[in-house]
């Protein structure tokens, strides 16, 4: 071999080795915002934007439930709760505290989905480990964001309810808040689904707060001004029970109606046998946005986005939802099962 041919082999061999050590490095590579210079026990923080509303109070409890295991297992010491009461300049401030007190791991559900880029940025620059879940913040200067896809909630919704009318008729849509991220992707999820139908009629629509009493009165007035109504394309439980409610305080026949796992809904769905079909926002998102929080810490490479597949209800499987009812209060969501084997599935399968 002449010394050229030497040195020409020597090289490809290094730079396959750089190659090699560059993909190795690369897979293991640690998630955002996360330095490597934190360790266990860690403390948590979750930045609440409100606590009142049942889906709130039943995903905080995840989230504490989720810590106790943690605790149990030496990686974790400490959950620090705020509440902004649905002011979001305010959670912010409390991110901010969160940041000065140097906690390991902030836990988001957002007031906004741009006001708190800047805090977030600085703690995602000061290795703080940041998992956005349910109402997500535009910017990427976070660990992890993971969701249900809305737009898929609506648009298996709308299917279902055109299905179940025969593909014509008139029908009502009971939406969220208006500006909410999570009501707004759900009804535009459902537009391709309603315009590939001209023969569905949209009579009205609604956006309520997701309780059964505005929703329950929304529909009274509408149904005094519609008398035929054939479906209501409804994109929340509590939204859907004060609908079957206002039927039925009027006399009105049951129509075809879609929902979510709220109790109350799914137990009037059993009683009445209505026609009707339901996902869900897993409640555990919290658990497991808190789960994957200490992942990261431990230098797990965790995706930028964690998708979690729309759970379905229908008369299928309504009976195993309600054999727990039990367990969920009468005014909460029976959501399904879940343990840490389901999250590091669910990790896995990104």
């Amino acid at each position: 071999m002449t010394k050229s041919s030497f040195f020409a082999s020597a090289s490809a061999l290094c730079l396959g080795l750089l190659l090699s050590l560059g993909a190795g490095s690369q897979a293991n590579a640690a998630a955002k915002c996360i330095k490597g210079d934190r360790k266990a026990p860690y403390t948590i923080g979750w930045a609440n934007i409100y606590s009142v509303p049942t889906w709130m109070k039943q995903t905080q409890g995840t989230i504490e439930a989720e810590v106790e295991t943690l605790k149990k297992q030496g990686l974790v010491d400490k959950l620090v709760v705020t509440d902004a009461q649905g002011d979001a300049n305010v959670q912010i401030q409390q991110i901010q505290l969160m940041i000065d007190s140097d906690v390991d791991a902030i836990i988001l559900i957002a007031g906004s989905s741009t006001a708190p880029a800047r805090v977030l940025a600085d703690a995602c620059a000061k290795g703080i480990a940041i998992i956005n879940f349910d109402s997500l913040v535009d910017t990427d200067q976070v660990t992890a964001k993971v969701n249900t896809d809305s737009a898929q909630w609506g648009d298996q919704a709308a299917k279902f309810l055109i299905d179940a009318i025969g593909g014509k008729g008139k029908i009502l849509i009971l939406n969220g808040p208006a500006g909410v991220s999570v009501s707004d992707d759900r009804r535009k999820g459902a537009d391709a689904a309603l315009k590939a139908h001209p023969d569905v009629t949209v009579l009205a629509e609604t956006n309520t707060p997701y309780n059964v009493a505005p929703a329950q009165e929304a529909v009274t007035s509408l149904l005094f001004a519609n008398p035929e109504i054939d479906g209501i394309l409804s994109l929340g439980g509590a939204l859907s029970a004060g609908a079957v409610l206002a039927l039925d305080k009027q006399g009105r026949e049951q129509v075809p109606i879609t929902g979510e796992n709220a109790r109350q809904f799914l137990e009037l769905w059993k009683e009445k046998g209505l026609k009707s079909w339901a996902t869900m926002q897993p409640n555990w998102l919290g658990a497991f946005a808190t789960y994957t929080a200490v992942q990261a810490l431990e230098g797990k490479d965790v995706p930028a986005f964690v998708k979690i597949p729309l759970p379905v209800i229908d008369n299928s499987n309504i009976d195993q939802y309600l054999a727990r009812a039990a367990d969920f209060p009468a005014d909460g969501y029976i959501y399904s099962p879940y343990d840490e084997e389901l999250f590091k599935k669910l990790l896995a399968e990104q």
